[in-house]
C-alpha cells in the first residue's frame, strides 16, 4: 500500500465502524418495542431493550381515558376500523403513560410500539414505509409534540394524517401526546383576526392554520389537573405497590401534600416520585 492509498483506508475503515444499517425484516416481530433512530444520513428501526412496563391497573381517575384508547386499540388489533389518537393535557397527568400501558396490555396480541421523536417526524413517509412491509399491528408514539407553525416535522405529520395522495398504512396508527390542545403556541393578538359574519364568529387564518394539524386525529382525549383526594388516592396505590409498610396513614398524607406543596403540582408522576422516595427512606430506617 502506497503512502497516498493509507489517507484513504483509513477513512474506510472509519466508514465502516459507524455504518448503521436497519435490522433484517425478519427480525422486526422479534422486538415489539422500538425507536426510529437517525444518526447523519442513515436512519433505521432499533430494538429498545430496557423499558418498566406500566400496567392500565396503575392508571387512576383516568377511566373515561383508558375505556376510550383501549377500544379503539382493540378495534385495530382486531382489524376494525380505528382513529389516529391525540391525548392532551397538563404534564404529569397520564398520557404517555397510558399509551405504555395500552401498548403492554395488548403486546401479547401482536401490538408494537415504535417511537418517534418530534426531531425525526420529517422520517414518517420513511417509517411507514418500513413498517407497511411487515404482518402486525403498529402505534407510532410521539410523544410530547409542540410546534413552531413553520417546523417542517409539523408540516410533514399535517399531510401524512390526512392530506396527502399516500394514506397510513393499514397496519399503522399514530398516538401523539402533548401539553398543548393544537400542538402549537396560542397567541393572544390572533383573536383579533375573527370576525363577525352574520352572527358567527370566524376565525382568523392563524387560528384556522393551528386546527387544521389537531382536527386530523379522530380522537381527542383531554386530560385534567387531579384534585387533593385523587392525588393522595395516587401516592396510596403507589406506595402500596412498593410493598412498605404504610404505618401512620395521617403522617402519610401529610407528607405527601407536603411534597406535592414543594413541586409545585398533584400531578400523577408527582405522587409516584413521592412513594418511591417514602419507601425508599423506609426501607433504608428498616435496616439492622
Amino acid at each position: 500500500m502506497t503512502n497516498k492509498d493509507q489517507p484513504v483506508s483509513r477513512l474506510t475503515s472509519l466508514l465502516n465502524r459507524f455504518k448503521f444499517t436497519a435490522p433484517h425484516p425478519g427480525r422486526i416481530q422479534a422486538a415489539p418495542l422500538m425507536r426510529w433512530r437517525s444518526r447523519g444520513a442513515a436512519s433505521c428501526l432499533e430494538p429498545i431493550r430496557h423499558s418498566r412496563e406500566i400496567r392500565l391497573e396503575d392508571l387512576l381517575c383516568i377511566e373515561r381515558q383508558k375505556t376510550a384508547l383501549q377500544s379503539n386499540t382493540e378495534q385495530f388489533i382486531n382489524d376494525y376500523p380505528a382513529n389516529n389518537v391525540l391525548l392532551w393535557g397538563p404534564r404529569g397527568t397520564g398520557k404517555s403513560s397510558l399509551v405504555k400501558a395500552v401498548f403492554s396490555e395488548y403486546r401479547e396480541q401482536g401490538l408494537c410500539l415504535v417511537e418517534v421523536t418530534r426531531d425525526n417526524l420529517t422520517d414518517l413517509h420513511d417509517i411507514c414505509d418500513e413498517l407497511s412491509r411487515f404482518t402486525g399491528k403498529f402505534i407510532i408514539f410521539c410523544d410530547d409534540l409542540s410546534f413552531d407553525v413553520n417546523d417542517p416535522s409539523y408540516k410533514t405529520l399535517k399531510v401524512l394524517l390526512d392530506g396527502s395522495v399516500s394514506d397510513i398504512p393499514d397496519n399503522i396508527l399514530i398516538y401523539a401526546t402533548s401539553n398543548r390542545r393544537h400542538l402549537l403556541p396560542e397567541f393572544r393578538s390572533e383573536n383579533l383576526e375573527a370576525r363577525n359574519i352574520d352572527g358567527e364568529i370566524h376565525h382568523g387564518e392563524s387560528v384556522e392554520e393551528k386546527l387544521s394539524l389537531s382536527e386530523r386525529f379522530g380522537i381527542w382525549l383531554s386530560f385534567h389537573p387531579f384534585n387533593q383526594e385523587q392525588y393522595l388516592q395516587i401516592a396510596f396505590h403507589w406506595l402500596e405497590r412498593t410493598g412498605v409498610t404504610i404505618g401512620e396513614p395521617g403522617q402519610v398524607r401529610e407528607a405527601a401534600l407536603q411534597w406535592a406543596l414543594e413541586k409545585g403540582t398533584r400531578s400523577g408522576r408527582s405522587a409516584a416520585q413521592f412513594a418511591r422516595d417514602w419507601a425508599g427512606k423506609t426501607l433504608l430506617s428498616e435496616q439492622p
